[in-house]
């Protein structure tokens, strides 16, 4: 399988009054056209690795690495005009949260349309018609409708779709999906799961799909990358997580709740010094 990304030793740290905080550390991948799940609690670098790849980094963080590179393009070398270019046609990122992610004073269809016209030369009536047809492939109903709502008039499963919608609109090669079901429910967090598979199946993109999830990753990506306090401290296939290795790994499975068994309270994961090492 050819590597569509290929990560090395990529670090990402943050200057403060008290010294400087490593993000990310050492962390190294390849991704071909494939499911890959990046699992870990919160604060373990998953959102700061995907960060550093789109290049939404925070200004005052500084990132390194030994090999960055995308589709044969070198991404730290490349200037803010190229990562802007990139960023929604090539290389595309779905947030967490759309309240947090859609512009609340724009409709929905203007800002998927927005992103189409920003990297191709397209009318108004080209992209209307486009930004329908993506809100129909995400299953919106309705999608005449939600082009001219705001992000505060649909609900989060139906804005998450949109924003799903937004980040494939113009065909990008690789997806980063950051928690992208966090802020739904069960019903709707399976719909949307579906539709990601299928586009990626479809399109034949490379897919970094982050959560802390461990049931949802093992059942719906192809590897698994396990983070411990910015380092990656296992790599497995999705279908044999159950059998993973490293304690901390099984500590994160231990912990989860199972149907028809008494634990309570929960195993409490424990912690050793040498995993961060």
């Amino acid at each position: 399988m050819s590597s569509l990304l290929t990560v090395k030793n990529l670090r990402v740290s943050y200057p403060t009054r008290t010294g400087v905080i490593e993000a990310v550390r050492g962390v190294s991948f390849t991704l071909g056209k494939e499911r890959l799940g990046i699992v870990g609690e919160s604060g373990s670098g998953k959102s700061q690795t995907g960060r550093a790849i789109i290049g939404l980094t925070p200004k005052h963080g500084v990132v390194t690495a030994d090999a960055l590179n995308f589709s044969g393009l070198d991404l730290l070398k490349a200037t803010a005009a190229e990562r802007r270019k990139l960023r929604g046609k090539r290389i595309a990122m779905i947030l967490q949260d759309p309240k947090y992610s859609l512009d609340p004073v724009m409709t929905i269809g203007k800002q998927i349309c927005e992103t189409l016209r920003t990297h191709e030369k397209v009318g108004k009536g080209e992209a209307r018609d486009r930004a329908l047809h993506m809100l129909e492939a995400v299953q919106i109903r309705n999608p005449q409708r939600v082009f001219d709502l705001y992000p505060h008039e649909v609900s989060g499963g139906m804005g998450q779709r949109a924003m799903i919608a937004m980040m494939l609109i113009a065909g990008p090669e690789l997806l980063i999906a950051d928690e992208p079901t966090s802020a739904l429910d069960v019903t709707v967090q399976l719909d949307v799961l579906r539709i990601m598979d299928r586009l990626v199946s479809e399109r034949g993109m490379g897919l970094i799909f982050v959560s802390h999830d461990l049931r949802l990753v093992s059942s719906f990506c192809d590897r698994v990358i396990v983070m411990y306090a910015g380092r990656i401290v296992e790599e497995i296939a999705a279908s044999e997580l159950r059998k993973a290795k490293h304690p901390y790994t099984q500590g994160l499975l231990n912990c989860m709740p199972q149907i028809g068994e008494d634990r309570h309270p929960l195993p409490v994961l424990d912690r050793k010094p040498e995993w961060a090492l």
